[in-house]
């Protein structure tokens, strides 16, 4: 593939709301579809790369959509360079900030780029970054909402069945009391082998995060608790994090490196989690992995498995893929899973393709 085909000649944007094969009910809100913008970027070489973005609901679809066709314009003709095409988006949104949909909208261009530039170099985006196609550990994140106790212990129990040695229980109803009667109930439902990880959605005050941190503490049996509190306030989960001995998770809402740095600063968390779509796509993963291992601190990933399968395999002090089976209705090729691991692709790029089929069906 000739250096000077290679440029950007335009971004196609499509929106569907996949369903979702298990609802998902949090302290925040409930799901029961995966509303999700599809990027198709396309090169004057005539080599496609490919992205989802998850906008967390179709009321968010217009302007994010509206945002990645702003900034395909701006790019039209630039070279298929990730870092240069990030450079550049920067500089134009930066009195705007490079924040929240803006970030989003510059993630998945950003991911599309790099699926663009595995299949221009037939080589997946794991061999482009220097690493090689492998197994992930993953935690199964499907479900496990705040619901009834009878059917969370046989989703629970379901989870495992499909294959996982680890599983997410949301927590976060109005009782105390009631979240910890849920966590008993999925322990013993699971067994001790399976790993554990409980997550609050940012739902509860700082006084209340370390009253039930610690009781947490005393049943034991919990890898992490995540995201406690207010997601932007550092200062509050630094003090849950000190107060409380179960590791504190957070980073699925850092909106890029600059924010992990100020977080990992602060002392509060023990493990950082950061989210494609948030940290600037692979470019900003990449920062994001440098900087967690210069502070000794294990990371995760949060949502976007097909993509973050490959970062994982790259990442100093890896730990847990999250997966979610939210994008499969849309794929071709859905992620492949084994003994708790999710498979990083063989195939150029991300190994993303569309089943067009399901695309139409589920267009919004």
């Amino acid at each position: 593939m000739k250096e000077a085909k290679l440029t950007v000649r335009d971004i196609r944007v499509r929106a569907v709301a996949a369903p979702m094969k298990r609802p998902l009910a949090t302290s925040t809100g409930a799901l029961t579809q995966a509303a999700l913008v599809l990027l198709d970027l396309h090169t004057d070489a005539g080599v496609t790369g490919r992205s989802y973005l998850f906008p967390i609901g179709r009321h968010n679809v217009a302007p994010i959509a509206n945002l990645v066709e702003a900034m395909a314009e701006a790019l039209r003709g630039d070279a298929l360079a990730p870092f240069e095409i990030e450079r550049k988006l920067r500089a134009r949104y930066t009195l705007l900030g490079v924040h929240n949909i803006v970030r989003f909208a510059m993630s998945g261009i950003d991911m599309a780029a790099w699926d663009a530039l595995g299949h221009a170099l037939g080589q997946p985006l794991v061999r482009l970054l220097g690493g090689l196609p492998g197994a992930v550990p993953a935690y199964n994140s499907n479900g496990l909402g705040i619901m009834p106790l009878r059917p969370l212990v046989r989703e629970a129990v379901e989870l495992v069945d499909e294959g996982f040695a680890a599983v997410k229980l949301r927590l976060g109803r109005p009782r105390a009391e009631d979240d910890l009667a849920a966590l008993r109930e999925v322990k013993k439902a699971i067994g001790a082998k399976v790993t554990l990880m409980v997550d609050f959605n940012q739902g509860l005050s700082i006084a209340e995060a370390i009253r039930r941190g610690r009781m947490i503490d005393d049943e034991g049996g919990v890898l992490w608790i995540e995201e406690p509190v207010r997601a932007d306030d550092f200062a509050g989960c630094a003090k849950v994090a000190r107060e409380v001995a179960t590791p504190i998770q957070i980073g699925e809402n850092f909106m890029g490196p600059e924010q992990m740095v100020q977080a990992l600063a602060a002392g509060a968390c023990d493990y950082v989690m950061p989210d494609a779509q948030r940290i600037g796509g692979v470019t900003g993963w990449l920062r994001a992995a440098a900087l967690a291992q210069g502070a000794g601190v294990e990371m995760s990933s949060h949502l976007f498995p097909e993509a973050s399968a490959h970062l994982l395999a790259v990442t100093p002090g890896r730990h847990y893929l999250e997966y979610v089976d939210w994008a499969n209705p849309i794929l071709a090729v859905p992620l492949e899973l084994r003994d708790g691991c999710a498979l990083v692709s063989g195939q150029a790029g991300l190994g993303l393709a569309w089943n067009e089929k399901g695309v139409k069906r589920y267009a919004i």
